[in-house]
């Protein structure tokens, strides 16, 4: 991607026109926006919007109707090429049971069956707003990237790429030839709101837009995105057993993707001593997100980078 990324904008490409879309919710079971959106498509049975054929899943039930993130591990960790491709037995896990499932109907990962695209919708307690993640950035989801930033201009549209072979990339979107999570926050778990509701299926709905224009012949210019790539993560302190000394420091909550400088605010220790970052430059995101209280991280940083893209159109036949 960095070589191609760094071809003219006055190029133009030409791309086989994509065909199938699999939109999934309830790949956490209490993380409610994707999970209404995807049942309200499957009640209005929303299975072809021109000429893209579109699947509707509900990636992990038992967890929907549980109310949980997962029953017994996290589903969204569970599409590695090991994973997959790992023998059932009478103890796996009912996720990574119901992964080999979803990749057999929408996959199989990396071959020419696979969906042409795939989106998987979450939220985030953490207050992120509207984030697109990939973990490949491609001539297509730039573009997808680039329509939708511009069309909702009152909200702020960020991408995160995950520098991630596609073998070893655990989320369900990598099943796909090419595909993202749309992540949205702060929502609490096991909360529906209307106002993040509505953005997601803006977003949803400005990506299908977006195809049929492309399918039918638009040609799209290019231009240039910034994004932010993952550099590390970032856990709370602690004690000689492993237990939190400390919370996420007020200067840092709620500033997701605001420039982290030497020196800044990041913890706050339970003794009330304020510990700071010391480091390079960079963006944190996810920042007290509450799941992620079980693997040991506090909060993500970033880099932020510009990617240039060609103009594109469907290639005819």
């Amino acid at each position: 991607m960095a070589n191609r990324a760094k071809k003219s904008q006055m190029e133009h490409v030409s791309v086989p026109p994509l065909s199938s879309v699999a939109i999934c919710g309830g790949t956490h079971g209490n993380e409610l926006t994707g999970l209404y959106i995807v049942r309200e498509m499957q009640k209005k049975k929303i299975e072809k919007v021109g000429s893209v054929s579109i699947t509707t899943i509900v990636t992990n039930p038992r967890a929907s109707e549980a109310g949980r993130r997962y029953i017994e591990m996290d589903l969204n960790r569970c599409f590695t090429d090991v994973l997959l491709s790992s023998p059932i037995t009478e103890s796996t896990p009912y996720e990574l049971r119901r992964a080999q499932e979803l990749n057999a109907q929408l996959g199989p990962k990396g071959s020419t069956d696979a969906v042409d695209l795939l989106i998987d919708l979450h939220n985030t307690t953490a207050n992120m707003g509207l984030c697109l993640i990939f973990y490949t950035l491609d001539w297509i989801t730039l573009h997808i990237y680039k329509y939708i930033q511009n069309k909702m201009s009152s909200v702020p549209v960020r991408v995160i790429q995950l520098e991630v072979p596609i073998s070893a990339a655990y989320a369900l979107e990598s099943v796909g030839k090419r595909g993202f999570a749309i992540e949205v926050g702060p929502q609490p778990n096991g909360v529906l709101r209307a106002d993040i509701f509505n953005m997601v299926k803006e977003t949803v709905d400005l990506t299908l837009e977006w195809l049929q224009e492309f399918n039918s012949g638009h040609s799209f210019e290019g231009g240039t995105v910034e994004a932010y790539t993952l550099v590390k993560s970032v856990d709370y302190p602690r004690d000689s057993a492993g237990k939190m000394t400390a919370a996420i420091h007020q200067d840092l909550q709620d500033n997701d993707f605001k420039l982290l400088r030497s020196g800044d605010p990041i913890f706050l220790t339970f003794a009330g001593e304020t510990l700071k970052y010391e480091g390079e430059d960079l963006y944190p995101y996810f920042v007290n997100e509450c799941a992620y209280y079980e693997k040991k991280i506090a909060f993500h940083l970033a880099r932020k980078k510009t990617f240039s893209f060609p103009s594109i159109c469907a290639k005819k036949d």
